[in-house]
């Protein structure tokens, strides 16, 4: 079941970047592996997700937000998050509005499906896979800290991630340090 198990290694492995106490949004959260994960190291967690059964799992973690956001508005017009995470889901429309999201400061972290899945496995629909460079392009204006295109074994998939940083406007105009892991 979606979100029940352990969470995604791209995302641990690039959480430090997510300034401490940050707000942290889990988009298309499932049963919340990462929403727990960020709240676990004291980050107040929002998740949205279409599925009734998939916010109340999450309910008790922080907000829980039942939207269906191919559809309908995006419920969180205005907002900005610490960090934006995103895994296994794609709806492209929505890119531009995710990267939005992310406040100064803050960290976009999202690892989905790429072109060559369907040579493995589901999704295999073009609609549901990243296609070569898309997530770099989507991420314009953010720093790029961590970039990844290729295939992965256990399950075997292609995966497109990115861990990117939107530069805060006070920031010196010195090269960003951001540890890499």
């Amino acid at each position: 079941m979606h979100g029940t198990e352990a969470p995604s290694p791209w995302v641990c492995r690039w959480s430090h970047l997510v300034p401490e106490g940050a707000s942290v949004l889990d988009v298309a959260c499932g049963h919340g592996r990462h929403m727990r994960w960020f709240a676990e190291r004291g980050h107040p967690v929002t998740g949205v997700d279409r599925s009734p059964e998939a916010v109340a799992t999450v309910a008790g973690l922080g907000r829980a937000v039942q939207a269906d956001i191919e559809n309908g508005p995006w419920p969180f017009a205005g907002e900005r998050f610490g960090a934006v995470v995103v895994t296994n889901y794609l709806w492209r429309a929505l890119l531009p509005v995710i990267v939005d999201s992310v406040a100064e400061g803050g960290v976009l972290i999202y690892e989905t499906f790429a072109t060559g899945n369907e040579s493995v496995g589901k999704p295999s629909r073009p609609d549901f896979l990243l296609r070569p460079g898309e997530l770099l392009r989507a991420s314009t204006g953010l720093h790029v800290v961590a970039y990844e295109d290729g295939f992965c074994d256990h399950p075997e998939r292609f995966v497109q991630r990115i861990a990117a940083v939107r530069k805060r406007p006070d920031a010196p105009a010195l090269p960003l340090r951001h540890r890499l892991v």
